[in-house]
């Protein structure tokens, strides 16, 4: 039965450490498939919308698959971005912020650049912010938004004026307003950009004034469009984290698309509210149309090269004189909680901490607010670990005092193995006899183990989707958290605390056995040396607390006794 007990720890840890990451990407496919079917309802495998049967001025009448929609599907356009040539007098506007780096493209006001400064590209190198979206040859990601209009009108993608090519948010100011401007076909157009202190988030603003004899119609939309190539920021044991498309919908708070999955088919969702967002490793990009207005949203191929994703709102009028303002956010940013919070609903479930998020997303808020009253991420780790190993308390001490208890039986069990080892019947038998006269239980060690490895697990995902712990330095050598040790002390320390551990624990009575045991620190010290620094920091905190521990039941028991 000991030998069984053994078997069944080293067997329980050695699983969930080498299957964590294949078991979670199993989990969350049999997770997206159940979504498939509740979400299947507003999903169409064909790649535009059922045309009406009768003309209409709504949101749902959009032609998805052009760069420019109209409000009619029936409308002729083109499907590639190369159709729409740049016009003259186009030129680039650089917005600076505290928190952004903007260029947009007066050809439709488009945002073809965003740079974070206070978040860096490589370690270290302040001078090169992470570049989120940017048009160049190798690489397309940008954020488009414009009027669609009914069939028939001309198409608006203008080329707007504005006073300067600079705008820079100085230290005086709580927020900054840009405006660019174009008058054409009796209508006069505003496009404001709203820029604020300490924020990601873009308001989007166009104001429409009717100068006509007629009613205006149009609507807004806002696109991304994005090709399908890897930023290549995978961890640090090499997993590629998530990257595709996101969205909320009336049957799921979150639904996410792999780009392979949009190469299949388009997805329509029609939602009050909601929002759409292109997620990756730390960042994402997200449009929110007003929250109070009925939004059309597709997901799916632009062309060969491009994904898109997009809103458009429900139509609008303007009679002859007024003016109309139409409304929509756009966020280019971290993984931020606190702020995806603020946002829209359910936006924060853009940080996705997999399948065990009741467990990680917890863990994260209390490491946040940990880390407001220490300013370490290391220190706020190794806080967090002295929680965790409290409320864990009491089932370990279970597990402590049993193993202390078999440990005590020990010369029992060997004096039982001499005398009946050839006669596993006998063996049994006289060992069931024993482990209830000195009242143990050989599994009595199993659970608490099996408890705690839900917390490590989801813990895991914490680490890996925290911006916070993104190039976060720790002490000395250990300068981001989020990556492995460069030196691998952690990792030999983690090592030595499994060695010491073992010690205290009862020695197995079968040879191979008690081997196979002893090569199970070797064994994890190398595993880990490819564990990201915070979580390896966990481990070694949190195996020292519970060799205190355990030492503190085993002498409690043995001097019981004497």
């Amino acid at each position: 039965m000991n030998l069984l007990r053994n078997a069944l720890i080293g067997g329980i840890v050695l699983v969930s450490f080498l299957l964590v990451i294949r078991w979670n990407e199993f989990q969350e496919r049999k997770f997206e498939l159940a979504q498939d079917k509740n979400s299947a309802a507003v999903q169409t495998p064909a790649p535009s919308v059922t045309p009406p049967t009768e003309t209409a001025t709504t949101s749902n009448d959009i032609n998805t698959e052009s760069e420019v929609p109209t409000i009619d599907p029936n409308a002729a356009e083109p499907n590639t971005a190369d159709e729409h040539i740049a016009q003259p007098g186009a030129q680039l506007i650089n917005v600076t912020t505290d928190t952004l780096q903007v260029v947009i493209d007066t050809q439709g006001g488009d945002i073809v650049r965003v740079a974070l400064p206070q978040y860096y590209a490589k370690l270290n190198e302040a001078d090169n912010p992470f570049v989120l979206l940017n048009k160049a040859d190798s690489h397309t990601y940008i954020a488009k938004s414009g009027l669609a209009l009914p069939k028939g009108q001309k198409k608006l993608k203008p080329v707007f004026s504005a006073e300067t090519n600079r705008y820079t948010m100085q230290q005086n100011m709580d927020s900054l307003q840009i405006d660019l401007h174009v008058a054409e076909e009796n209508l006069d157009v505003i496009k404001r950009f709203t820029f604020t202190r300490g924020s990601y988030l873009v308001d989007v603003e166009y104001i429409i004034t009717n100068k006509g004899s007629t009613n205006w119609v149009g609507a807004l939309y806002g696109q991304i469009l994005r090709d399908g190539s890897n930023p290549n920021n995978s961890t640090s044991m090499g997993m590629k984290p998530f990257l595709g498309a996101a969205i909320t919908t009336p049957e799921t708070n979150y639904k996410k698309y792999k780009f392979k999955d949009l190469d299949e088919g388009t997805i329509n969702v029609d939602n009050q509210g909601g929002w759409v967002a292109l997620v990756q490793h730390y960042f994402l990009s997200a449009w929110v149309p007003d929250q109070t207005t009925d939004n059309t949203y597709y997901l799916g191929k632009f062309n060969k090269d491009l994904y898109m994703l997009r809103f458009i709102s429900a139509a609008k009028s303007a009679a002859p004189g007024e003016t109309l303002n139409l409304k929509a956010q756009f966020y280019a940013g971290p993984k931020d909680i606190k702020a995806l919070e603020t946002i829209a609903p359910h936006l924060d479930l853009t940080i996705d901490f997999s399948w065990l998020w009741m467990i990680a997303k917890p863990l994260h808020v209390a490491l946040l607010y940990i880390h407001d009253f220490v300013g370490n991420w290391g220190v706020a780790i190794i806080i967090l670990t002295f929680f965790i190993k409290l409320i864990f308390f009491y089932p370990s001490a279970m597990s402590y005092r049993s193993m202390a208890k078999m440990r005590k039986v020990q010369p029992l069990m060997q004096e039982l193995k001499d005398r009946y080892g050839d006669d596993r019947q006998k063996m049994s038998a006289e060992l069931m006899r024993l482990y209830k006269k000195e009242k143990v239980n050989p599994l009595g060690g199993c659970l608490p183990i099996l408890m705690q490895m839900p917390v490590f697990i989801a813990l895991y995902w914490m680490i890996m989707e925290s911006v916070e712990l993104r190039h976060a330095p720790f002490f000395f050598w250990i300068q981001d958290l989020s990556v492995k040790d460069p030196f691998f002390v952690l990792p030999l320390l983690m090592g030595a605390t499994m060695f010491i551990q073992q010690k205290l624990n009862p020695t197995p009575p079968d040879p191979m056995q008690a081997k196979i045991m002893q090569m199970m620190p070797i064994f994890f010290t190398a595993l880990f040396m490819m564990f990201p620094a915070g979580l390896v920091l966990y481990w070694v905190v949190n195996n020292t607390l519970s060799i205190t521990q355990q030492y503190i039941i085993t002498k409690q028991i043995e001097n019981a006794d004497k």
